[in-house]
């Protein structure tokens, strides 16, 4: 008897995706333009599983998502990018599904009015250990937090009659440098500039929150660079 065995639909497409991107061949027009099709009327995002069985070949699959014609959401995964951002609709609805989380970083950019990015899921900001819905739509992405950094700048909003968390200004620039890996440290200078220049937050509350994130010394050099006559100090 095989010692492997297949636990799940899962691992099958796990492996089939790894021999296609092996010899990945470059799908027509019209393979691209059906694929499109199927995707919208989807809504716009599907799981592997569910595209290979709509009828898209997995070669096509995963040459519009090399091709930035389809951004990966997580594992299996995908959406179209050709799709416009959320909608402030998007992030009320998760509030509602998961009342302990907190929106954070390009969610909490966004509803701040930070920057230039537009957010293509909800991101959110949960315990280690907490429960997550796994939610096609609107597409999440959960950031695990603990001690400080989830209890630090946690604000509480009403729109439309729904409570929201997101944290605040400071916090979600402390964030973006904390998870410049993941969101992009071009994206995380922006959201600093932008936060000072408007006014929306201060040098201190910024150092003060980067201590609850541990990200102090990475952050003190674009402040310092962003304000030469003052010095930040790291002892607040």
């Amino acid at each position: 008897m095989a010692t492997d065995v297949m636990k799940s639909s899962e691992d099958v497409y796990r492996i089939q995706e790894i021999h296609h991107n092996r010899a990945m061949r470059v799908p027509s027009e019209i393979a691209v333009r059906s694929a499109t099709d199927i995707f919208r009327a989807q809504g716009g995002i599907l799981r592997t599983r569910d595209a290979v069985k709509a009828g898209i070949h997995y070669s096509t699959l995963y040459w519009m998502r090399d091709s930035s014609l389809l951004e990966t959401l997580g594992r299996g995964l995908y959406r179209l990018a050709e799709l416009p951002g959320l909608t402030d609709q998007d992030m009320l609805t998760v509030a509602a599904r998961v009342p302990d989380a907190v929106i954070c970083l390009i969610s909490a950019l966004a509803f701040h009015h930070i920057g230039t990015q537009i957010p293509h899921r909800v991101s959110i900001a949960l315990p280690p250990k907490a429960w997550a819905p796994r939610a096609d739509s609107p597409p999440l992405r959960v950031y695990r937090m603990s001690g400080p950094a989830l209890v630090q700048g946690v604000e509480e909003h009403v729109v439309d009659g729904q409570r929201v968390r997101v944290f605040s200004v400071a916090k979600t620039v402390a964030d973006c440098f904390k998870y410049r890996n993941k969101v992009g440290l071009d994206v995380a200078v922006e959201a600093l500039q932008e936060a000072l220049r408007s006014k929306k937050t201060t040098p201190a509350e910024i150092m003060q929150c980067a201590e609850a994130d541990r990200v102090t010394r990475v952050i003190q050099p674009y402040l310092e660079a962003l304000q030469p006559s003052r010095l930040i100090s790291l002892r607040l």
